[in-house]
C-alpha cells in the first residue's frame, strides 16, 4: 500500500513537473494572471484590457474575429475593427473572458490536440459563457469573478489530458465503469482529483486565491448565502454541470431533461428556475456554439426545432446583412517604408464609422472615444507611438493622458511641456489650429521649432503628426503620433479628410461635454 501509494505520488509530480518545465505554460500563466487581475472598477480598466490585447497581435486578431460573429456584429450593425469599440459595444466582462478563453486555447494549441483536449476546453469555454449569463440574472457584483473561475473549473481535467492522455483515457473509462465513485477512481489514479490538480497549477501562476476557493467542489444541496465567495463557488459549480451538458452530445435524453437535476438542487440558492434556466441556456447556446465550432466540438442542441428547418433570426440576418469591411482583409496588410499601411484609408474609414457608432450611443464616455481615436490612428497609419496630451489647468502644462504604441506607459509619463506659449512646434499647431504632417523630421526647419524634451524623450523620431483640440479658440491639447522612419509616401485628401473627421468627433463630443 506503501508503495503504491508512492508511485502515485511520484506520478503525479512528474506531472506536474512536466507541466511546469513547458516552456509555453510559465508565459501563459503570466498573461492569464494579468488580465484576471484587470478589473472593471475605472475607466483605467477598460484602457489596461484594450492595451493587454493590443501588445498582442494574434490576440488582437482573435478577439476582433470573435467580435465579427453574427452574435456580436448585429448589436452594432457594422463590423468592428477596433478593440477600443469592441469592449464599448460588446462590454468589458465579454471582453475580458473572450481574452481570457483565447489565451487558455492557444496555450494548448501546441499539445498533442486530441479530441477529449478540444472537448474539455469547450466545456471550460461553455462554462464561462454560462456563469455570466448566470450573474447577469443576478446582477450579482462578483459576476466577472464567476466568469473566470468556472473557465478554471475544469483546468485540471485540460492540463492531465494535454500532458498525460494515456491517464486522462483510463481515468475516463474507469469513471465510466464506476460513475458513483469517479472522484475515487481519480484519487487512486492520480493521487489527488482533478480540481486539486488544477489548483496546484494556478497556485503556480499566482491566480487570485479567491478564483482558487471557488473551484473546490460542492457536496449536497447548495444552502442560499450572503457570502460572495460562495455565491461565485456555487455559480461555478452550476456552470461546470450545465457546460458538461452541453458538450456531452450523445445522450438520448434533451438538455432540459438532464439540466431537470441540477434546478432542484441549486434552483433555491442562486434563484432561478426551470423557465430562467431555459433563457440563460439559450442565451449561452450563441455563444459557445461558434467556440464549439472553432475547435470541432459538437454540441447537444439546446433548441430542437433548430435542427428541424426552423429559419433563426440569426440565419437570417446572416445571409442579407449589408456587407461590411472585411476584417481578416484589414488586418492582413501591405505597408510603405514608413510602416504605414497600404490601406490606410479603409482603415481609417472604418474606425470613423466606429466612433459614429459610439458617438450614436447614450453610455458614451469620453475616455472611451479618445482611445478609439488613438488606436484608429495607431492601426492605421502605422505609427509606433500615439498619445492625447490635454491641458492640466492645476500645474499648467499640457500632460499626456492616454497612450497607445510602443512603450507607451513609460512615454506617456514623460510626454508633456509648459503651458506657457513659445514657438515649439506644438504651440505653434495650437495658435494657429492647424493639423501638421511632418513627413521628415529632419528637415532643419522641424529640427529649429522641436522642443528638447522631445528630442531627448523620442530622439529616434523621423515623421509625426500633431492635432490641435481646440474648441472656442481655447486650445485644450492635441493629439500626437510618430514614426521611426521618414513618410516618403505623403497623405493624400482622402485621408487627411477621414483623419480631420476623426477629430471633428472627439471635439464634438468633447462639446457637448
Amino acid at each position: 500500500m506503501i508503495n503504491n501509494t508512492q508511485s502515485i505520488h511520484g506520478a503525479r509530480e512528474r506531472l506536474l513537473e512536466k507541466i511546469r518545465s513547458d516552456k509555453n505554460l510559465p508565459t501563459l500563466g503570466v498573461a492569464i494572471n494579468k488580465v484576471v487581475q484587470i478589473t472593471s472598477s475605472g475607466e483605467d480598466s477598460v484602457s489596461e484590457l484594450a492595451h493587454f490585447i493590443l501588445s498582442d497581435v494574434a490576440l488582437t486578431q482573435k478577439i476582433l474575429h470573435l467580435s465579427n460573429t453574427i452574435t456580436y456584429r448585429t448589436l452594432g450593425g457594422v463590423s468592428v475593427t477596433t478593440i477600443s469599440r469592441a469592449i464599448f459595444l460588446l462590454g468589458f466582462d465579454t471582453i475580458k473572458a473572450s481574452a481570457l478563453a483565447t489565451l487558455l486555447v492557444d496555450g494548448f494549441r501546441d499539445q498533442k490536440q486530441a479530441q477529449s483536449v478540444r472537448k474539455e476546453l469547450v466545456q471550460a469555454l461553455c462554462a464561462s459563457v454560462t456563469a455570466r449569463e448566470i450573474a447577469r440574472h443576478n446582477r450579482h457584483p462578483k459576476s466577472e469573478e464567476a466568469a473566470v473561475a468556472a473557465l478554471f473549473k475544469n483546468i485540471g481535467r485540460i492540463l492531465v489530458a494535454s500532458f498525460d492522455h494515456l491517464l486522462y483515457d483510463k481515468i475516463q473509462v474507469l469513471s465510466k465503469e464506476d460513475s458513483q465513485n469517479a472522484i475515487g477512481v481519480c484519487n487512486e489514479l492520480l493521487g489527488c482529483s482533478f480540481e486539486r490538480f488544477g489548483e496546484s497549477v494556478l497556485q503556480d501562476w499566482k491566480i487570485p486565491d479567491s478564483i482558487i476557493l471557488a473551484l473546490q467542489p460542492i457536496y449536497g444541496e447548495p444552502k442560499k448565502s450572503t457570502q460572495d465567495s460562495e455565491w461565485v463557488k456555487q455559480v461555478a459549480n452550476l456552470s461546470e454541470a450545465v457546460a458538461s451538458i452541453l458538450v456531452q452530445s450523445d445522450s438520448k435524453l434533451s438538455v432540459k431533461e438532464r439540466c431537470a437535476p441540477l434546478i432542484k438542487r441549486f434552483g433555491n440558492a442562486l434563484d432561478f428556475n426551470a423557465e430562467q434556466l431555459e433563457i440563460i441556456l439559450k442565451s449561452v447556446d450563441k455563444e459557445a456554439r461558434q467556440l464549439a465550432i472553432t475547435l470541432e466540438v459538437p454540441l447537444a442542441r439546446i433548441d430542437q426545432a433548430a435542427s428541424a428547418g426552423v429559419v433563426k433570426d440569426s440565419d437570417f440576418c446572416n445571409e442579407f446583412m449589408l456587407p461590411s469591411f472585411d476584417t481578416q482583409r484589414l488586418q492582413s496588410i501591405e505597408r510603405h517604408p514608413s510602416g504605414k499601411p497600404t490601406n490606410a484609408r479603409d482603415l481609417l474609414l472604418a474606425g470613423v464609422q466606429d466612433a459614429t457608432q459610439m458617438l450614436a450611443s447614450k453610455e458614451l464616455k469620453l475616455n472611451d472615444l479618445v482611445l478609439l481615436v488613438l488606436e484608429t490612428l495607431y492601426a492605421a497609419m502605422g505609427f509606433r507611438f500615439a498619445t492625447a496630451c490635454l491641458r492640466d489647468l492645476q500645474q499648467a502644462k499640457y500632460s499626456a493622458r492616454i497612450s497607445v504604441g510602443e512603450k507607451y506607459m513609460e512615454r506617456q509619463k514623460e510626454f508633456q511641456f509648459s503651458a506657457q506659449a513659445d514657438n515649439s512646434i506644438f504651440h505653434v499647431a495650437m495658435n494657429n489650429n492647424v493639423d501638421l504632417m511632418i513627413t521628415d523630421a529632419l528637415n532643419p526647419k522641424i529640427q529649429a521649432i522641436l522642443p528638447s524634451w522631445h528630442k531627448h524623450l523620442l530622439p529616434d523620431t523621423r515623421s509625426f503628426i500633431v492635432l490641435p483640440l481646440i474648441i472656442d479658440k481655447k486650445a485644450l491639447g492635441l493629439f500626437y503620433a510618430d514614426r521611426i522612419y521618414p513618410a516618403d509616401e505623403g497623405m493624400p485628401p482622402d485621408e487627411t479628410a477621414l483623419i480631420k473627421t476623426l477629430k471633428g468627433q472627439l471635439l464634438s463630443a468633447m462639446t457637448k461635454r
